[in-house]
């Protein structure tokens, strides 16, 4: 019973992991494969730029359709880890505290 509630706290960890590295995958592959798009992401309009702003226009852009119409298989591929992943994390976390609550 402790292997399994581990195993689902591990997983969970795995999967929020997993959401970050995504995007920073996106991020990646956007800079190389598609240079004038992830300008529109990175140059604000108006201002500085800074990595917050390029992170929070990063999350506009990746719940936006903009990116599966790039057309890009690695891209809709990373883009749908990133939105899938924290649903799995939560339902281990979940799993986790459902494990915890029966072993009382």
């Amino acid at each position: 019973m402790i292997e399994l509630y581990l195993s689902l706290l591990v997983v969970g960890v795995v999967f929020f992991l997993l959401h970050f590295f995504a995007q920073m995958r996106i991020a990646r592959l956007l800079q190389q494969r598609h240079p004038q798009q992830w300008l529109i992401i990175a140059v604000p309009d108006t201002g500085k730029g800074n990595p917050l702003r390029t992170w929070m226009r990063l999350q506009l852009a990746l719940r936006s359709p903009v990116l599966p119409a790039l057309e890009d298989n690695a891209i809709t591929r990373w883009r749908q880890v990133w939105r899938y992943a924290p649903w799995l994390a939560w339902i281990c976390w979940f799993g986790a505290l459902a494990v915890q609550w029966s072993a009382r």
